[in-house]
């Protein structure tokens, strides 16, 4: 049996609970423009989905109104992050997982300035020892403040990232490129169907992860 080298791991709904933040942003988001959908429906059926694909869903098609409801949630995403919850369980287990050799890397269908913001206000890092800007959306902020390595993931890949989205392997797989491992090597953790079916056709290892909401 191969050793475990790299840990993959969803952000929404498995490293995080922002299922009700994600929720409240894009409700309203979408009350702006006179859409109307609640938490409840948005949880049941469009949590996890990347969001131009979740916006087409629904009805939105012109590219130009979906960039500026994306680049909009983006904005109101922080107002809610008094909802969001790091599963510490599984971050701690992935930090005794780095100190012994592994690899993290977080792998999410999300845009990366979400993932990134929400990041910050947990007080856990990314990648990068001193944080770089990395796209218009990204919080300029902090820009160059220096991140504690001990606290962080080794990499991560967001839904702009691969041309093809979960339930498709690609992003996994990327991920397990990146790192020179197998999918023998890897063992990933999600909580969605759509992420669940991405790690069963990547070939690796995965857990199924529950939070309680």
């Amino acid at each position: 049996m191969s050793r475990i080298r790299l840990i993959l791991l969803d952000f929404d709904g498995t490293l995080v609970d922002t299922r009700r933040a994600n929720a409240r942003a894009y409700v309203e988001t979408l009350r702006e423009v006179g859409y109307a959908m609640t938490e409840e429906e948005y949880a049941a059926r469009h949590f996890g989905v990347r969001c131009p694909e979740f916006l087409r869903s629904i009805g939105i098609d012109d590219p130009a109104e979906i960039d500026r409801l994306r680049r909009r949630k983006i904005e109101l995403y922080p107002r809610y992050f008094d909802l969001v919850a790091l599963n510490r369980p599984l971050w701690e287990f992935c930090q005794q997982f780095r100190k012994q050799g592994g690899r993290v890397w977080i792998v999410s269908t999300g845009s990366r300035a979400n993932i990134d913001n929400a990041m910050r206000h947990l007080g856990i890092a990314g990648p990068q020892a001193v944080r770089r800007l990395e796209t218009p959306d990204e919080d300029t902020s902090r820009k160059g403040e220096r991140l504690p390595e001990e606290n962080a993931v080794d990499g991560i890949l967001s839904g702009a990232d691969v041309a093809r989205s979960k339930p498709a392997p690609d992003c996994f797989l990327e991920a397990m490129r990146r790192e020179g491992c197998t999918p023998r090597e890897t063992l990933i953790f999600e909580d969605s169907e759509i992420g669940l079916e991405a790690a069963r056709r990547s070939g690796a290892s995965y857990f199924v992860v529950k939070l309680d909401t």
